[in-house]
């Protein structure tokens, strides 16, 4: 069974069950219903109306459909005070009700606009620019054509969107607080996209912010400015920041030992294998839903990198590979590395940043090492909640690591000559 065939069946079952169930019967087996989530979230939320005020954290959503004319707007709550965490990365500590309710406090502004217009803004994209700029909330006013739709959106890339409505007017109340770096990159219309991110991430911008700056078009030349669609931009600065540390870190030298590494968070596990090789990485993902035919994919790349787009794994693949390439460039060091990204049966769409902060919160952890690739193997088969053989069966670089001889293997002895 392949991956879309399993994943399309595992989401129409549970879409069908939740139909039936509307949130009381959990036939699905969630611990946490998103639906009985949403409505303790809208119950707090009854008094929405047309015209919203509060303090946005600030975030924006940009959809790709009908590109290059697309729906975008801020994402506004209507609250006011530290609103940042429904618009943060940061949530593993926290469980899904808390972070649904987080999201679906957020009110879904939707304009349709050209793409192209980020070059010459005016009007409603003028001021979400503005916002964005921004990295703390920012006090804002909306009105609507009508009241906001209760529906919610789930997507694989971004986190869930709440309550959605068409933007009649938006304004700012007070001015945003710009960062020195965000005001410099983002102020140069003769610099290139791809520099402007690196630039940014090196200057200790958030991520988070530096996806939102990408996504309304206010980093690269002027001539090729655009917004981008949320998903697509989250994947391209993973990617961008991704690239950028591993020209780095191919001038290491490489670690000595395999080292394991494992974080578990929100019906996800990721557990990261690091070889004493050079630079190649491989993303494995293993769903539970494909039980008991356990099936696993890959993408990989090895030293020269990859040419073409992930994707099989997709967004996963960039979000996963970015933390490794940083923590092995901040400890001066170079490996190979594979990432195993496992899916519970409990899991929730929210968005691909999970995988990205659990392999940083495995990463930050202590790790185990060993001398050899079985031994290693041996302590991510404990760590993992499936078993190993899929894994290894979908693993190039398992094989490559198994088939591949080093130079050092054909000369037992130097000789002076």
């Amino acid at each position: 069974m392949d991956r879309q065939a399993t994943f399309g069946y595992g989401e129409t079952k549970r879409e069908s069950l939740c139909v039936r169930c509307r949130g009381f019967m959990a036939l699905c087996g969630k611990r946490v219903c998103p639906i009985l989530v949403k409505a303790r979230t809208y119950m707090d939320l009854k008094g929405l109306a047309r015209d919203i005020a509060g303090s946005a954290p600030p975030a924006v959503f940009v959809g790709s459909y009908g590109y290059p004319k697309v729906i975008a707007g801020p994402l506004i709550p209507p609250l006011s005070g530290d609103t940042m965490d429904m618009d943060s990365e940061r949530w593993l500590g926290l469980g899904f009700d808390d972070i649904l309710r987080y999201r679906f406090q957020l009110v879904r502004s939707k304009s349709v606009i050209d793409v192209n217009g980020a070059r010459e803004p005016s009007g409603i994209l003028e001021k979400v620019q503005e916002m964005v700029l921004s990295d703390r909330p920012v006090e804002a006013e909306a009105s609507f054509e009508k009241k906001p739709d209760p529906r919610v959106a789930f997507s694989m890339r971004e986190a869930p969107a709440g309550p959605s409505a068409d933007l009649k007017s938006f304004s700012l109340v007070d001015n945003p607080s710009v960062p020195g770096a965000v005001d410099r990159v983002t102020s140069d219309t003769d610099y290139k996209a791809a520099p402007g991110v690196v630039d940014l991430f090196k200057s200790k911008v958030d991520q988070r912010q530096i996806t939102r700056l990408f996504s309304v078009g206010l980093l690269g030349e002027k001539s090729s400015r655009r917004l981008v669609p949320t998903g697509w931009s989250i994947t391209a600065v993973d990617d961008i920041i991704g690239r950028g540390l591993i020209e780095r870190i191919k001038d290491h030298q490489t670690i000595d030992k395999y080292l394991v590494f494992s974080a578990e968070a929100l019906a996800n596990n990721v557990c990261i294998l690091l070889t004493p090789t050079p630079w190649m990485f491989e993303g494995l993902e293993l769903w539970h839903a494909s039980a008991p035919n356990w099936h696993a994919d890959s993408d990989f790349e090895l030293y020269e990198g990859r040419k073409d787009y992930a994707s099989c794994l997709a967004g996963a693949y960039y979000a996963a590979r970015m933390p490794v390439v940083e923590y092995l460039n901040a400890g001066g060091r170079q490996a190979g590395a594979i990432a195993f990204l496992e899916v519970m049966n409990d899991w929730i769409p929210l968005g691909v940043w999970r995988f990205r902060e659990l392999a940083k919160e495995a990463l930050s952890r202590p790790h185990a090492a060993f001398d050899t690739l079985d031994l290693a193997l041996g302590e991510v088969e404990k760590r993992l909640r499936s078993p190993i053989r899929p894994w290894l069966g979908a693993s190039r670089l398992y094989k490559y690591l198994r088939e591949q001889r080093r130079l050092s293997d054909f000369f037992q002895s130097s000789k002076t000559y």
